[in-house]
């Protein structure tokens, strides 16, 4: 069965006036019942004000700069005080990550205008990059000052103020059809360089065979984004675009790069390709969220910092493999604790917590939904366990957050990390 038809998951969904002024003691039940150790460890905000606009300006910019030339591309995301946090060198690669530190402390923004070889499609780039972040950054400490009314004190309110910022980060996981136009583009570049150098150019054979010569370990995965946990406190996501060539799939031509528009869309799956781990079930859930709503997911550092009261969403992104040329559009604020901050794991309750394995959050499952398991879920089970290191190997009594992000970073991607080839 089509991974895409089965197994989804509608999240609980919080009012933006009920975040930032919860009413009602059932509301935070609602919310811890969510991110506890027997939730899926998200939920999704609604009626967030003014960010349906900035959510539909920002999004589709993501694409276009994973699709502008190299050299263009660099003017753009240096004259916004963006970086590229993958690497962008790769044609094969099947995500593109820009991404730009935010403050609590809001600086002005400041409007700038892009060299005229961009045109004016990205002059507000980085306006709406922060603006948005901005905006996110606060739904976080709304849910942290929440958390930490259920949980006692006020931990986790103070661990990201003190770090006085977040990551943002805009992603473009690329279509088939992504992965042909970028090569096309590292095709044009190497053409070029060779008549500057007096070198034969290549030939028309040569072009046709970019549309056979993609990496069928790269965007043909199932998967646009491997499973892992986030380390931080919290996870803010816009639930994410889709984007579809506007051209009908029946009607393609010899020519794979058509001049036609690409437009946004509803999910195809009905759902958002993001994909959470059930451990009582032994089996991948996808993610439903309300459209134009923003996802909030659970990182190790509130994990540990609560004592297990919340827990970290072990996850990853799904590739329809019935949607070749779909794309899909995200903007990502991760929030952290400061550097400096420290973990004492002697008071976390190991039994139900990850230090043998997975974390322990589940969704409820009857007896004969375990048995009916099989053996794909068993497979998948095995398969995470090879690639996601557990947080034992990563974690020590008295670790700073920077020590614990270097290496949880390292065990996921160094050179000998569990995902470095990956």
């Amino acid at each position: 069965m089509e991974m895409e038809e089965a197994n989804t998951i509608d999240l609980c969904v919080l009012e933006y006036s009920d975040l930032c002024s919860p009413s009602t003691s059932s509301t935070v039940d609602s919310i811890m019942e969510a991110l506890g150790p027997t939730g899926p460890g998200l939920l999704a905000i609604t009626g967030v004000p003014n960010a349906s606009n900035l959510r539909s300006h920002l999004l589709p910019l993501a694409r276009s700069l994973a699709l502008l030339p190299r050299e263009t591309r660099k003017i753009v995301l240096k004259e916004h005080n963006l970086g590229g946090d993958v690497p962008l060198l790769n044609p094969d690669r099947s995500v593109s990550s820009f991404a730009m530190q935010l403050k609590y402390a809001k600086s002005p923004l400041v409007e700038k205008t892009v060299s005229d070889c961009c045109g004016t499609e990205f002059e507000n780039l980085g306006s709406y990059f922060q603006e948005l972040g901005f905006c996110m950054m606060e739904l976080g400490l709304c849910l942290a000052r929440i958390c930490d009314k259920a949980i006692g004190g006020n931990e986790l309110e103070l661990s990201l103020l003190d770090s006085r910022g977040a990551k943002g980060r805009l992603i473009h996981y690329h279509s088939h059809l992504d992965a042909l136009l970028l090569k096309k583009h590292e095709r044009s570049r190497t053409t070029s360089k060779r008549r500057a150098g007096n070198v034969k150019p290549l030939e028309g054979s040569e072009l046709n065979s970019i549309a056979c010569d993609v990496n069928p370990g790269g965007i043909h995965s199932n998967l646009w984004q491997q499973w892992h946990y986030d380390y931080g406190i919290f996870t803010v996501l816009t639930s994410p675009m889709f984007i579809l060539p506007s051209y009908s799939e029946a009607s393609k031509t010899e020519n794979p790069f058509p001049s036609s528009c690409f437009d946004e869309c509803q999910s195809p799956t009905g759902h958002t390709c993001l994909q959470i781990y059930d451990p009582n079930r032994k089996r991948a859930i996808m993610v439903k969220a309300p459209p134009e709503s923003f996802i909030i997911q659970v990182g190790e550092a509130a994990d540990l910092i609560s004592k297990g009261k919340l827990r970290a969403t072990l996850h990853s992104v799904h590739r329809p493999s019935k949607f070749q040329n779909l794309s899909r559009e995200t903007f990502v604020v991760f929030l952290l604790p400061a550097w400096t901050k420290t973990f004492s794991i002697s008071d976390y309750p190991h039994a139900n917590s990850s230090f043998n394995g997975f974390h322990g959050q589940c969704l409820v499952a009857s007896d004969e939904e375990q048995r009916q398991s099989g053996q794909d879920n068993d497979n998948l089970t095995q398969e995470i366990n090879k690639i996601v290191p557990p947080l034992s190997s990563r974690l020590k009594e008295g670790m700073t957050f920077a020590e614990f992000s270097r290496e949880t970073t390292k065990q996921y991607y160094g050179g000998s990390g569990l995902q470095s080839n990956r």
